[in-house]
C-alpha cells in the first residue's frame, strides 16, 4: 500500500514524509564535471589548449596559407620576413612558414607515437615483472642494461642500422623509453602486490591474469599516463635532436631539427630560419609538460584531497 503525500491523506504517527524540493544538486554536478575540472587545474587547461592548437595547426597547414614546403626556389633565398614570406626563406629559397607548419606533423606524430608504443610496451613488461616474481630479475636486469645507454646515443645508434624514416624513429626512441615505463610500472605493481584485496582475490582461487587485469591494471593507469606525457615531450626532442644531426627524418621530409640544422650555417646573420622552428617547438614541449603536470597533480589522491 502506497502513502500519498497530499494534505487529505493521513499520516501514520512516526512517520515524517519531507516535501519534495527541486534537484539543486544537478547544476552543481554540471559545474563539477569538465570545467569544475579544468577550473581547478589550470596547467591542464592551459596545456591542452595549446597542444590542442598545435595539432590543429598540423592537420590543417595546408590550408593555413602555406605552399609546397619542399618546392625549391633559388631566385628568393635568405628572404627576410615579410607579408609575403611570414617567416623569410632558407638557404634554398624554400618558404620557412610552410616547413614549419608541416613540420609540426612529424614532430607531433613522433611524439604521440612513441608515447602510446612505450606506455603500452611498458605497461605489459611492468605488469609481468612484478606480479611474476621468478621473471623480475631476468627482465629487470634487461632493462637497466638499455637504461644504462643515454637515450640519445642508443637512438642515434639504432638509427644507424637503418635507413632514415619516420617509422624507424619512432622505433629507436621507442626502444629508447620502454625501460621507463615498466619500471615505472613495476613500482607500482610491487606494492599493489602487498595490498590485502589482492591476496583476498588470489587466496579465493582467482587466476593470475583476471587478478591482473581486475585489481592491478586499474591503478597502475594514472602514474602511467603521466609519465606518457613526459615520454612525448621527451621523444620530440629526441626527434629534433636526431634530425638536427642528420641521423633522424631524411631531408626530403620537413621537422623541426632538420629546418634548424640547415639554417645554423647562417645562426649569426639569418637567425630567424633557427628561430621558428626552436620557437614551436619549445611552446609544444612546454604545452605536453603543463598537461602531464596538470594531470599529476589531478590524479594524486593527495592532492585531489586539497582541493
Amino acid at each position: 500500500m502506497s502513502i500519498s503525500t497530499s494534505s487529505t491523506a493521513p499520516v501514520p504517527p512516526g512517520l515524517v514524509i519531507a516535501p519534495q524540493l527541486p534537484d539543486l544538486m544537478v547544476p552543481v554536478a554540471i559545474r563539477r564535471g569538465v570545467f569544475g575540472f579544468l577550473r581547478n587545474h589550470p596547467t591542464v587547461a592551459i596545456g591542452g589548449a595549446l597542444l590542442l592548437c598545435l595539432v590543429l595547426v598540423g592537420i590543417f597547414a595546408p590550408w593555413l596559407g602555406t605552399v609546397d614546403p619542399t618546392a625549391l626556389a633559388p631566385g628568393r633565398r635568405t628572404r627576410l620576413p615579410s607579408a609575403d614570406f611570414w617567416f623569410g626563406t632558407d638557404l634554398l629559397g624554400r618558404d620557412i612558414y610552410s616547413r614549419v607548419l608541416y613540420g609540426a606533423r612529424v614532430s607531433l606524430t613522433v611524439g604521440l607515437s612513441v608515447a602510446v608504443l612505450a606506455s603500452l610496451a611498458g605497461l605489459a613488461i611492468g605488469l609481468v615483472s612484478g606480479f611474476v616474481r621468478w621473471a623480475d630479475g631476468i627482465v629487470m636486469r634487461f632493462m637497466d642494461g638499455l637504461m644504462s645507454i643515454p637515450p640519445i646515443l642508443l637512438a642515434v645508434a639504432l638509427m644507424a642500422l637503418t635507413r632514415a624514416s619516420v617509422g624507424n624513429v619512432i622505433l629507436a626512441i621507442t626502444i629508447a623509453e620502454v625501460p621507463r615505463v615498466s619500471r615505472l610500472v613495476r613500482s607500482v605493481v610491487l606494492s599493489l602486490r602487498e595490498q590485502p584485496y589482492v591476496g583476498a582475490a588470489t587466496a579465493s582461487g582467482t587466476r593470475t591474469p583476471m587478478v591482473i587485469l581486475r585489481h592491478i591494471l586499474p591503478n597502475t593507469l594514472a602514474p602511467m599516463l603521466v609519465q606518457a606525457t613526459y615520454i612525448c615531450a621527451s621523444a620530440m626532442i629526441v626527434e629534433s635532436i636526431l634530425s638536427f644531426i642528420g641521423a633522424g627524418t631524411p631531408p626530403t621530409i620537413p621537422s623541426w631539427g632538420n629546418i634548424m640544422a640547415e639554417g645554423r650555417a647562417l645562426w649569426q646573420v639569418k637567425p630567424y630560419i633557427v628561430f621558428f622552428p626552436a620557437a614551436f617547438l619549445s611552446v609544444t614541449v612546454l604545452a605536453v609538460n603543463l598537461l602531464g603536470d596538470g594531470l599529476r597533480d589531478a590524479l594524486d589522491p593527495r592532492m585531489a584531497k586539497s582541493l
